[in-house]
């Protein structure tokens, strides 16, 4: 027989190899499902890998879909090192996208430098004050993060598709439920000719390394990190879970609401019903696989990055459905989920006691003949 045995302190190999162990198991079960579907694997997998990635515009379309990827999942991952679970950031990437194409709108015409930086002020403003309906309800009644921010999110894409069928949609739209074409001057520059690749990525690469400076080196985050390990120790010494809710939750919600106007001011220009393919829920997996690490979050990004372009290419070269992006996605967290169980836990064997066993090691037994 086979048993878990609790180890006697984290393994530090399971915890970096368990992303690389999860992706290799993700790619087998592809090299199995594959030929099921009718599909040969190897093609399969060079549309899915290679077939996205063989120009420049295929590169660029990585780096633009990891961008929004990277900042929401730095700030999740603030919050998941303190054990506050925030998983609404695709509401409070739409609520940032509300936020800062109302101010799109609202200075429609206008030429100046200052737009782009209101969006982004008012967008990370809506992500932090979506963020904080589940903070105050956790803190005052103990609801839990994990429903609230759940709930939320379908509140926020109503919200969103009200506006564009009704208020902010476009006179000249032909009855598209979606808003103007925001000015030049909200839009984000284009970064790289000949792709659609703006500087919405050295933003995501400044979140990346302000949550690295956050998380490591203040002294918030180390207070942050000890709520996360060790929540009684924290209470001794006086850290506030309170406060680490609220900081856990806004800093997320800031970090989506900021993705969120990177969506509407870079590929799409305009606010339509669906300003995200799901990356909210997508940087979770990305959190996790990066090991809640700033760089390992960037990593991450690609590879979830590729998923999305790869499930793109599948489609069209291969007549594949496109639920085969979110198959992927869920594999890999599965696997990486079933690998975390050795961080902690390593297998061993156990002996089957029988009864005859039990009576010959006990003589009290064996001279009443039980």
């Amino acid at each position: 027989m086979i048993r878990l045995e609790a180890r006697p302190e984290p393994s530090r190999t399971f915890k970096w190899a368990s992303p690389l162990i999860a992706v290799t198991a993700t790619v087998a079960i592809g090299f199995a499902l594959f030929p099921a579907m009718g599909k040969n694997p190897f093609d399969a997998f060079h549309a899915f890998f290679v077939k996205p990635l063989d120009s420049l515009y295929g590169v660029g379309e990585l780096l633009l879909k990891a961008s929004p990827l990277m900042m929401i999942a730095t700030g999740l991952a603030a919050g998941y090192r303190a054990n506050v679970w925030n998983i609404g950031a695709e509401g409070q990437l739409t609520l940032g996208a509300i936020a800062g194409g109302g101010v799109a709108l609202a200075l429609h015409g206008v030429d100046s430098p200052l737009v782009l930086p209101l969006m982004m002020a008012a967008g990370v403003a809506g992500g932090v004050a979506w963020a904080a309906i589940p903070a105050w309800l956790r803190t005052r009644f103990n609801a839990n993060e994990i429903l609230t921010s759940l709930m939320l999110v379908y509140v926020a894409t109503l919200t969103l598709s009200l506006l564009v069928h009704d208020a902010w949609r476009d006179p000249e739209g032909f009855n598209f439920p979606q808003s103007k074409l925001f000015s030049e001057s909200a839009i984000l520059p284009n970064m790289l000719e000949a792709t659609r690749l703006h500087w919405g990525f050295l933003l995501a690469l400044a979140v990346v390394a302000a949550g690295w400076v956050f998380m490591q080196m203040s002294y918030v985050g180390y207070q942050m990190r000890v709520a996360g390990l060790a929540p009684a120790a924290a209470h001794y010494a006086g850290i506030s879970a309170p406060r680490t809710v609220w900081l856990g939750m806004l800093i997320g919600g800031g970090c989506a609401g900021l993705a969120g106007v990177g969506e509407i001011a870079g590929p799409i220009g305009q606010l339509q019903p669906s300003v995200s393919p799901g990356y909210g829920f997508a940087a979770i997996i990305v959190a996790f696989v990066g090991r809640l690490h700033p760089v390992g979050i960037v990593f991450a990004s690609l590879l979830m990055s590729l998923l999305y372009l790869g499930g793109e290419s599948a489609q069209l070269n291969l007549a594949l459905p496109s639920a085969v992006t979110g198959l992927f996605q869920g594999t890999l967290l599965f696997f990486l989920l079933a690998a975390d169980v050795f961080i902690h836990y390593r297998l061993r064997g156990a002996k089957r006691v029988t009864r005859a066993a039990v009576a010959a090691s006990d003589p009290a037994r064996k001279m009443s003949g039980v």
